[in-house]
């Protein structure tokens, strides 16, 4: 599982010109599944993301997680963070789990992920087009790979 978190100012998922999730002060999360993947990624990284530590405290210095913060998070699928990009100029994503397997634990994820924040996330269509836009705030960008947690 992969993920890349962003802090945000806002950030929004819209699909068909409609508004599906939006937020203020938070965490926008882009997630990428791969066949491998287990419960035990999703309790890992879930963990990784909300007691990440990249919302300022009084001092200015980058000291509190999204709990302390009190900010909100949206979660969106994203199959293209699985890319393999090795061979040629047009990326492959063999990697990258299907149907099947990755909207289970897409759903398991985002249900994982609002139990650890202890209010609901924000979502996006797993499959859908969407056109996600955001303010960085920072800009502030951390990726994590439950494959490769050093």
């Amino acid at each position: 599982m992969r993920a890349v978190i962003q802090r945000v100012k806002e950030a929004s998922v819209t699909i068909d010109n409609t508004v599906k999730s939006h937020i203020g002060a938070g965490l926008l999360v882009l997630l990428g599944i791969e066949e491998a993947d287990s419960q035990q990624d999703i309790d890992w990284l879930t963990k990784k993301i909300v007691l990440l530590r990249v919302f300022n405290d009084e001092n200015g210095v980058m000291n509190r997680s999204i709990i302390d913060a009190g900010g909100d998070i949206i979660v969106v699928s994203q199959f293209t963070l699985m890319a393999s990009y090795k061979k040629g100029n047009r990326p492959s994503y063999v990697r990258a789990a299907g149907h099947g397997t990755a909207i289970p634990l897409y759903q398991k994820f985002c249900a994982t992920m609002s139990k650890e924040l202890g209010r609901p996330v924000g979502t996006g269509e797993f499959g859908a087009d969407m056109q996600v836009a955001l303010v960085n705030d920072g800009p502030v960008t951390i990726c994590m790979d439950t494959h490769n947690k050093e």
